[in-house]
């Protein structure tokens, strides 16, 4: 199989030529932009949901972009086992359309948190996440949300965590995860899952933000390397 991104965009996106530019400038990828009022995913053998306010976040973060012309084709992608990744808005936009479980809600804080986190890796044995080995104890990725506070009920909390679905909790550097590293009160620490397939993955953090070394941080890199290397390979 071969390998090329696409990028959606939609209305109000605004880190999606962050995600072309690591991908394509950076890594070296092939990539094409895809417009939301397209059907056509143009042979893109991963769909990337960027973040940013598609059509300004109106209603509800994601609610209007999940009926974007384009998200038909991108829910028979991932219904078929293509590999979807969205991140910030993406990820919100991907929880709207049902193809992750689970909702957003405000940061507890209710102000807009823009920093650098760290993520503990809760599982390393995925299509994202295959590449973040062990001598990792967390990875380093900038977050920029108002909303990215994960929230779903006991039993589907129990099942992410049965189901080995939680693939990045908010945590220190060294790993450990607790309530004073969580920039937004998402429940169990949350800050990316990914369905029981294992195709699609959501994430509150910009791993396109980190990994342009000329920037200091690469570690969002392992991410797009680790997609990269299950297709290739």
């Amino acid at each position: 199989m071969s390998l090329k991104f696409g990028v959606v965009v939609f209305p109000g996106s605004n880190c999606d030529h962050d995600a072309y530019y690591s991908l394509k400038k950076i890594l070296g990828y092939d990539v094409e932009f895809l417009w939301h009022k397209d059907t056509d995913l143009k042979q893109c053998s991963v769909v990337l949901l960027p973040g940013g306010f598609s059509y300004g976040d109106y209603l509800r973060t994601g609610a209007i972009a999940r009926f974007s012309p384009i998200m038909n084709s991108v829910i028979s992608f991932a219904n078929k086992g293509g590999i979807v990744i969205g991140i910030c808005n993406g990820f919100q936009i991907l929880l709207e359309a049902g193809l992750l479980p689970g909702v957003m809600v405000r940061n507890n804080s209710l102000k807009f948190s823009c920093k650098d986190v760290y993520l503990s890796v809760d599982n390393r044995d995925t299509i994202f996440t295959s590449e973040i080995t062990k001598d990792f104890s967390s990875i380093k990725i900038p977050v920029a949300h108002g909303e990215g506070n994960y929230f779903a009920d006991e039993k589907l909390l129990e099942e992410l965590v049965l189901n080995k679905q939680i693939l990045f909790r908010y945590s220190d550097a060294d790993g450990n995860v607790n309530g004073e590293n969580n920039p937004n009160g998402s429940q169990l620490n949350i800050a990316g899952i990914v369905n029981k397939n294992g195709n699609v993955m959501g994430m509150m953090p910009h791993p396109e933000r980190a990994c342009d070394p000329t920037l200091g941080r690469t570690d969002g890199q392992l991410i797009f390397k680790s997609i990269a290397n299950y297709i290739l390979n």
